[in-house]
């Protein structure tokens, strides 16, 4: 190839090649892969008790480069919860906490991430329990990978949403803070 012809191609390639380095990144979509965890914490008269939810859905939208434009829907159906002591779960799901009959399910949504340093971010969303909406905001570490992984945790106010009201309302027999914990593998969007 003559060098006039060389010439004429390396300009439309480099510039290409400039468009390319300067366009805006796009945030990749993920989808839940098997082995997500979703985990809830708190006391009863003193003594620390555990449970999880078995099944969860999470979307995600995420350029971590660009954690303004990011996206989160988590949907959890309610009769899921477990806590490995049988009467403690059929009270969770019955019309003093989860009401799950009335409520089967609660929703997380958050748009707009921040960036806190260090490979942390927060997300201020809104989770929607028992027909009340408040906000929540979802701390986490974000794993880039062929399955990337979403590592946080969040508090909530269980008397914000009802959970636990009339006799349990009692803050001496069952704290208001809730520790959510969850470790979300995703996979992207093909």
């Amino acid at each position: 190839m003559s060098r006039p012809a060389l010439a004429r191609l390396s300009v439309p390639v480099s510039a290409a090649a400039l468009l390319l380095a300067i366009a805006p990144a796009s945030a990749a979509d993920y989808v839940q892969a098997p082995g997500s965890t979703l985990a809830f914490a708190t006391q009863y008269d003193g003594e620390v008790f555990s449970g999880h939810f078995g099944q969860f859905t999470t979307t995600l939208s995420f350029d971590p480069a660009d954690p303004a434009a990011a996206r989160l829907d988590v949907v959890i159906p309610l009769a899921s919860a477990t806590t490995a002591n049988a009467d403690r779960d059929s009270t969770l799901k019955g019309p003093d906490f989860f009401a799950v009959s009335k409520f089967p399910q609660a929703r997380y949504t958050a748009s707009g991430f921040r960036d806190l340093g260090d490979g942390r971010y927060a997300a201020d969303g809104e989770l929607s329990l028992r027909g009340v909406v408040h906000p929540a905001t979802l701390t986490f570490t974000f794993t880039d990978g062929a399955t990337a992984v979403l590592d946080g945790k969040a508090t909530v106010q269980r008397l914000d949403f009802n959970v636990g009201g009339g006799d349990w309302a009692d803050l001496s027999l069952l704290p208001n803070p809730v520790a959510i914990s969850t470790k979300v593998r995703l996979q992207p969007v093909d």
